[in-house]
């Protein structure tokens, strides 16, 4: 005898050995014997075999028509059999019975299980909704199942479009359209967006990188709201006039100087500072734009202002305008250049001029003060500035032996083409504003902190540069205090300093009092935020870089030669001061050789190196970090070199460049040979 029964959800059909009452011992029809339940057994039959019973069954339910079925079926709950003789219009065979209970059981939408063998037909209403569901369920298969196919013969599902920046940057795996871009990235071994780049999806790899930071950080676009600015308040004039020293795309034009001869033969010199302070209260449209984006972001070839044009234009100290300034004046003997003393004031001054670095420079650097060149504007101001910043570096216990120069890396992008340019960081220009800008920052924490008035400070010990409320030494720039005040422009955190020492000359109560949790607030969002920004601006200057390799390429292809670019020197970094595009990562700690103002220089060869896949690649020099890691000369970006053979760190060596991915941000290179070993 046999019997057709149900175990974990699924039938079976098996062979009687022994029969317990309570339960059996049966083999089924691959000859595996186990001890089932009687309670499980729904049918016995003797006839067909096993093989055949399963195979009649599932042809008799397959053949079932499911909605005459559910039409034949009782309100109330009923067993199998009982409904079989209704369909079949007689008392079913097992082989009927059996077809019947399988596709009750295969029908979930049109019957619902009340127990062994027992079912009940669903609800018309319900049975509606499930089979519009299913549907439903159907179609959307079928959709993603199109655009699988799309996607994996490189075709952009119009329904794509709007979805872009989502599935780029922030897939939902509920949707359809990710589950497609999934299924097709399985199938053609690509990343989501190298298959949507080949998709045409994006329109430049330059644009993938933006649009993600601006989907994570500016979801509502970088525009500004309308805002009105408050008129200038009616300030005191100040007799001298100003001029300040900017890189030529500065249009935050933040700080400017002044210089005097007094009637006792010292010198006064001025500092000034844009005060957007004075007009913009806490809590207003203006504050809560600044407060919101916390920094300006910096990219080669553009920024993001952290104040709209129309504020940057009201406060920004341009030429021939007569602006409001937080200014400081330092005494300084005339001849041994001692500050004797400072003062700070709130006043209006006439700015003179803009000095720009790609003009000045040429003019201003050591070579012309060695030589005693003044033969350009403000010569005399900057000559004495540049006597007096180098005493005040001295006084901060920092060496003035430029011999290990450290470099700036400058991007210039126009025409959708890079340009990368070195500056040596500690020349006058940056020198002179370097060290005034220190020695303001440094006072002005040192006066909230005198009258207990809260403030955001930076600090550095062991090392280690973090954000305070509590004054405390910056170990690295030889300071007993430093906060950040002279980039109100700029940096929200120099904007709320900026209110404090304000309130402080003017006598009024401090805007944020100590322990205040929005001072907190300020100083954690501030944190968070100059974090993203700057990692979005090596990740860009990486980009650059890699575009930039991408040119020299084209230039071998055009000309045949391979350009063979000098390696650099190792030499420690410092924290960065400047608001200028460059290199801040303190893991690279390098020194290029070209003198300032030089892009990288290149040699060419008589021809050019050829791969092995017959193309001409590019040829460069680099210099070993440690282990495999190595910074390629004159551009900063560093890279692992798997073929790179074991030297010691500061090694110069040739790599020829191979496939660079833009979206990846990442880059192949080959181990040629070690640069000395050519050399000779």
């Amino acid at each position: 005898m046999n019997i057709f029964y149900e175990e974990d959800g699924t039938f079976k059909v098996g062979t009687i050995l022994a029969d317990n009452t309570t339960s059996l011992q049966v083999e089924s029809m691959h000859g595996k014997r186990s001890k089932i339940k009687e309670a499980s057994v729904l049918l016995r039959f003797a006839q067909p075999g096993l093989t055949e019973f399963m195979a009649q069954a599932g042809n008799i339910a397959a053949d079932m028509d499911v909605e005459f079925l559910w039409e034949c079926s009782p309100p109330e709950d009923f067993g199998f059999s009982k409904l079989a003789s209704e369909y079949f219009g007689h008392a079913p065979n097992s082989i009927e019975a059996a077809g019947t209970l399988i596709r009750l059981h295969s029908s979930p939408m049109y019957f619902y299980k009340k127990g062994k063998g027992h079912y009940k037909a669903a609800p018309p209403d319900a049975l509606k909704s499930a089979l519009a569901s299913a549907e439903k369920k159907r179609l959307l298969a079928a959709l993603q199942a199109r655009y699988t196919e799309e996607l994996t013969c490189f075709k952009l599902p119009p329904e794509f479009a709007d979805k872009l920046p989502q599935l780029l940057y922030k897939p939902d795996r509920n949707l359809p359209e990710t589950k497609a871009l999934e299924a097709a990235c399985a199938a053609t071994r690509l990343s989501a967006v190298h298959l949507l780049q080949r998709c045409g999806a994006l329109p430049s790899s330059q644009d993938y990188h933006l649009q993600r930071f601006l989907f994570e950080h500016f979801p509502q676009g970088t525009g500004f709201p309308q805002v009105s600015v408050d008129p200038h308040p009616e300030l005191p004039l100040a007799e001298d006039t100003a001029f300040s020293i900017d890189d030529a795309s500065t249009t935050e034009i933040d700080d400017a100087f002044s210089v005097r001869k007094l009637a006792s033969g010292n010198w006064r010199i001025g500092v000034h500072i844009a005060a957007p302070a004075l007009t913009i209260p806490p809590g207003s449209p203006i504050d809560a734009i600044a407060a919101q984006r916390m920094s300006t972001v910096y990219m080669p070839g553009d920024k993001i202002t952290m104040l709209p044009d129309s504020v940057v234009q009201a406060y920004t100290l341009s030429a021939d305008t007569v602006c409001p300034t937080l200014s400081m004046y330092l005494e300084v003997e005339a001849d041994t250049l001692a500050v004797l003393n400072t003062e700070s004031r709130i006043e209006r001054i006439h700015i003179a001029a803009n000095l720009r670095h790609d003009t000045l420079e040429p003019l201003f650097n050591e070579a012309t003060l060695a030589a005693g060149k003044q033969d350009y504007p403000y010569a005399p101001e900057l000559k004495l500035l540049w006597s007096i910043a180098q005493k005040l570096e001295a006084l901060r216990g920092k060496s003035a032996d430029n011999s290990t120069q450290q470099i700036d890396y400058n991007f210039h992008v126009e025409s959708d083409r890079v340009t990368i340019s070195t500056r040596e960081r500690g020349s006058p220009i940056d020198k002179v504003v370097a060290e005034l800008m220190i020695f303001v920052n440094a006072e002005w924490g040192k006066l909230l902190a005198a009258h207990d008035v809260a403030g955001i400070y930076r600090t550095q010990g062991n090392g280690k540069v973090k954000m305070s409320t509590v004054p405390a030494p910056h170990q690295g720039l030889g300071v007993a205090q430093y906060l950040w005040s002279s980039s109100p422009l700029r940096r929200y955190v120099d904007f709320v300093n900026q209110r404090q020492i304000i309130n402080l000359l003017r006598g009024e109560a401090p805007a944020y009092a100590k322990n205040d949790t929005a001072l907190f607030a300020v100083m954690s969002d501030f944190d968070a935020a100059y974090t993203v920004y700057n990692e979005f601006q090596r990740n860009m200057e990486r980009y650059w870089c890699l575009r930039w390799l991408l040119q020299e390429k084209d230039k071998l292809a055009v000309t045949g030669n391979t350009p063979l670019l000098e390696a650099p020197r190792l030499n420690p970094l410092g924290e960065t001061t400047s608001h200028s595009t460059r290199l801040q990562n303190t893991a690279a700690k390098l020194l290029v050789t070209p003198q300032a103002g030089e892009e990288a220089s290149v040699k060419t060869r008589p021809k050019a190196e050829v791969s092995r896949d017959g193309q001409s690649n590019l040829i460069v020099e680099a210099l070993v970090l440690r282990e495999n890691l190595v910074r390629l000369a004159n551009i900063p970006l560093m890279g692992r070199i798997p073929s790179l053979p074991e030297l010691p760190p500061n090694s110069r060596v040739v790599l020829e460049i191979g496939e660079i991915d833009l979206l990846d941000l990442n880059f192949n290179a080959r181990f040629v040979a070690e640069a000395d070993t050519i050399a000779s």
